[in-house]
């Protein structure tokens, strides 16, 4: 046996672990093969040990390999080291070199004093003119103290190509702040191209080292003076989408520096690129063709003479609002003028409607579609849920309208209901659960519509010419009615309340929902769906209590009249059954304070016509069957003891008072439910005039051993 099993475990072992295993076809093929349950324990025990065996056995290789993982991350400790030393030895080496050339430039200026003066000017005032050499040789020296310093950045060889044209204009140590609260974050190493400006943090440890942080290019950098609040002083701010950055420089002096150079090379650069596009859009000269032989080519180049060639139109980009559109975008952004924004683009798509798709244009085409994707990503953050959700739906209207200019209807569409639901998510939150059920739920209703009311008023202003988005207000009301209805159940039906409070709760959901009709919004059917659930189990659970209450009177069932003691609580008894619909007690009471009735009878009556009544109110067309059943259910309960009692009684006195109680439910009782019942839904029972009709077998032969069941 012990063999077998261990051959067995060493097929199952196999089995799981084979590639194909598939868990449904196993299960299956295994309970087809299986005796059973016994086997199948035996199986799953099998399985369980397997298991247990696995989990040791990848415990024990845990334990063998921590000890080498500790000596590897202390040979990798020692590695960095290392690394750390040679490092340090190479930059000592290079600082050596450094110095042997400057050395060298030194000893050359004193063997010719023209060319060190020369030197000197350029290095006083760098736009003096140079001869070609010396020019190469400035642009050289450029480049090397550029290569210098980036050399001492780590991470940005890659992201910084090298390129003929770049050279390093300012650097220095700033301060970096927290642009909200004002603290200190850390000490960062900015270095100033001629293009572009990058962001280098200090490395612990390390003198003279950083770390890349950030590359900025200067078409898309703002650069604002912040004016100095003390203790904070000599700040400055630079603004480049989608973020800003404060930086404090170690005086005044050098804030004053920072702000100069970079203002002044942000404008060569804008100057520069001025003149490329100035130079592209001069017309070139068509190439010369060669003479041709052939003398029918006369009559088609007359031809063609005569009709000038739409590559010949030049598109003028010269214009002082074009030239100035990219840096008017940044601003714009920078200082949140959305719809300044969209009227400078909407401005260039007009000018540029019918005018010929030319190099230069598609190069303006590219730096506009650039500052859209960040105009767009802006008026996408400004939707986010992550923003403040406080203002209502019309908070969003700045930015809905925005994109749907540019073009971004669905885009807007679905932010739009995005952060609408994220706002009603959240004050549903924050409702307190205090006080009674129904107070909370008066709350919740009024929260949820009101903003479903709102977020589908300003839906319509919005997007009032966009027919195709209704569709996702639809789809998105009924995710936001899934989320008010597991609000909803959780408070009403998970916390078992009687099934009164809950037919008041449902009665304030639906009168609430019906709020929406004004705008020709009918969400009831999704109400009615996601609560039938909840709605027939509480049917059932509340007819399960009357049920057990029922059956534990009729254990106690003495068959003696009652006896209400006083006047006042006979006068209560007739109200209390006036109000169930029992119009002709008076004639089952007796002299004094008398009831010619059961007291299970009475209480049966009373808990039978109260469930019916907060049933109904709970009704709609889904939960028809199981209330039908559930008072049939109970109706039976009272019949087959009044049926039973009847005939095993043998008391004469007793057995009329029974057969007067019979009477009572079946000519009284049963008529009331079954006509409450029509009234309330709408159609007949047939049910219940089928177990009205079968009570005649015993009134008829109350002898007879045959139940109404």
């Amino acid at each position: 046996s012990l063999g077998e099993g261990g051959g067995g475990g060493s097929r199952l072992r196999r089995q799981l672990e084979s590639g194909g295993f598939a868990a449904g076809e196993y299960v299956k093929q295994l309970s087809q093969q299986s005796d059973g349950d016994r086997d199948l324990q035996e199986h799953r025990q099998r399985i369980q040990a397997l298991s247990e065996e696995t989990a040791q056995s990848l415990k024990r290789n845990v334990y063998q390999n921590y000890r080498q993982f500790i000596e590897t991350a202390r040979e990798i400790s020692y590695l960095e080291s290392e690394m750390y030393q040679l490092s340090h030895i190479l930059t000592e080496q290079k600082g050596i070199m450094e110095a042997v050339t400057q050395a060298l430039l030194l000893q050359a200026d004193r063997d010719d004093p023209a060319l060190g003066a020369r030197r000197a000017a350029a290095a006083a005032d760098p736009f003096l003119p140079l001869s070609a050499k010396d020019a190469a040789a400035n642009e050289e020296g450029r480049q090397r103290t550029l290569t210098t310093l980036l050399e001492k950045v780590e991470g940005c060889r890659d992201l910084l190509p090298e390129s003929p044209g770049k050279y390093l204009v300012y650097n220095g140590d700033l301060v970096e702040y927290d642009a909200d609260h004002m603290a200190q974050i850390q000490r960062v190493h900015a270095f100033l191209m001629n293009d572009c400006l990058l962001v280098a943090t200090a490395l612990p440890n390390r003198r003279g080292a950083y770390r890349y942080d950030a590359l900025y290019p200067l078409d898309g950098l703002a650069v604002v003076n912040v004016k100095d609040n003390p203790p904070m002083k000599d700040m400055f701010k630079l603004l480049m989408f989608p973020e800003s950055r404060i930086f404090q420089a170690e005086n005044a002096k050098i804030k004053k520096e920072w702000l100069e150079v970079l203002e002044e090379t942000k404008r060569n650069r804008a100057l520069s690129e001025k003149r490329r596009l100035e130079q592209e859009a001069l017309p070139r000269p068509a190439p010369t063709p060669p003479e041709s032989t052939n003398p029918f080519d006369e009559d088609e180049d007359e031809e063609e003479e005569d009709e000038p060639s739409a590559e010949e139109e030049v598109v003028d980009l010269s214009l002082e609002w074009i030239q100035e559109l990219p840096e008017d975008l940044d601003v714009c952004i920078a200082q949140r003028d959305f719809e300044g924004a969209v009227d400078l683009l909407d401005k260039l798509n007009e000018y540029l409607a019918d005018k010929p798709v030319s190099q230069p244009v598609k190069e303006l085409r590219a730096k506009v579609d650039e500052r859209v994707r960040q105009l767009t990503d802006v008026l996408v953050f400004e939707l986010s849920p992550d923003r403040s959700l406080r203002g209502g739906p019309r908070a969003t209207r700045r930015a809905v309208s925005q994109l749907i200019r540019l073009g971004q209807s669905t885009k807007a569409c679905e932010l739009f209901l995005k952060n609408r639901a994220a706002a009603v998510q959240t004050a549903i939150r924050q409702l307190r659960i205090e006080g009674a059920t129904l107070l909370y739920i008066h709350k919740l209703c009024h929260v949820f519509f009101t903003s479903l009311l709102e977020t589908a008023r300003e839906f319509e202003t919005d997007f009032a010419g966009n027919n195709g988005c209704y569709s996702a207000f639809v789809v998105w009301a009924r995710s936001s009615m899934r989320m008010f209805v597991d609000a909803f159940s959780k408070q009403v039906f998970d916390s078992k309340e009687s099934l009164s409070t809950a037919a008041e709760c449902v009665k304030v959901a639906k009168e609430h929902c019906k709020q929406l009709s004004e705008i020709g919004l009918d969400l009831t059917f999704i109400i009615h769906a996601l609560l039938v659930k909840d709605i027939k189990g509480a049917l059932q659970s509340y007819k399960d209590i009357i049920i057990e209450a029922t059956k534990h009177r009729n254990s106690e069932e003495m068959w003696r009249k009652m006896n209400l003691m006083t006047p006042e609580a006979l006068g209560k008894l007739r109200e209390e059954m006036r109000s169930c619909g029992v119009g002709n007690f008076d004639q089952y009471t007796g002299d004094d304070c008398w009831v010619n009735l059961s007291y299970t009878v009475v209480a049966f009556t009373k808990q039978t016509m109260a469930f019916l009544e907060e049933a109904l109110k709970l009704y709609f067309p889904e939960l028809h069957m199981v209330l039908l059943e559930s008072l049939v259910e109970i109706i039976l309960v009272a019949v087959q003891h009044v049926d039973y009692s009847l005939r095993c009684e043998q008391d004469p006195e007793k057995k009329a008072f029974i057969r007067q109680n019979a009477s009572f439910l079946y000519e009284t009782v049963l008529p009331v439910v079954e006509k409450r019942f029509e009234e309330g839904v709408g159609k007949p029972a047939k049910q219940l005039q089928d177990l009205r009709n079968a009570s005649r077998l015993m009134r008829v032969n109350p002898e007879s051993t045959t139940s109404v069941v």
